[in-house]
């Protein structure tokens, strides 16, 4: 079973996520989107969670070891499901209610400290309102949301499995 081999299913999770940032650059300039920086910060836990799953997968540890990664692989799941959790949320928002549009990632970038820019993209701007692809009636943090999940957990099972020999 896949949960016996928590080295694959890092594998898989790094495969995973490799591919979710692939598909995100390769759909981006066909469809003419702009990704927001809830995006961007999605993007950049999925890639967090590519590095975390490699070096598991790589370095193969034991029972500890196991708990460690599965405990962190979790944890920044978790914190990437909250962010797409928020984005759907602005999604659902009534035209009247979404917050007003704010500078571009670039721009925040380069005029605000890096902790001001994290803050300002948690709280959304009218941008990550937008729905601007959907693949079966779910948008691209719904995708997103429903990859954390799972990565967050296949990453308590292999946490919470009791002690191999």
């Amino acid at each position: 079973m896949l949960l016996s081999n928590p080295r694959l299913l890092n594998a898989l999770f790094f495969l995973g996520c490799c591919g979710l940032i692939a598909t995100a650059i390769f759909i981006e300039p066909f469809k003419s989107m702009d990704p927001c920086p809830m995006c961007m910060m999605q993007r950049a836990v999925f890639i967090l969670l590519a590095i975390v799953s490699f070096f598991a997968f790589a370095h193969g540890p034991k029972n500890t070891g196991k708990k460690i990664y599965a405990t962190l692989t979790t944890v920044i799941a978790l914190i990437g499901a909250s962010v797409a959790s928020r984005q759907l949320w602005l999604q659902s928002l009534p035209e009247d209610q979404v917050p007003a549009c704010g500078p571009g990632i670039d721009y925040m970038l380069e005029v605000f400290p890096l902790l001001e820019v994290i803050e300002m993209a948690i709280r959304g701007t009218g941008d990550c309102a937008k729905v601007q692809w959907t693949l079966a009636g779910l948008s691209i943090p719904g995708w997103s949301l429903i990859a954390f999940l799972a990565i967050a957990l296949f990453s308590l099972l292999i946490l919470f499995k009791r002690k191999t020999s």
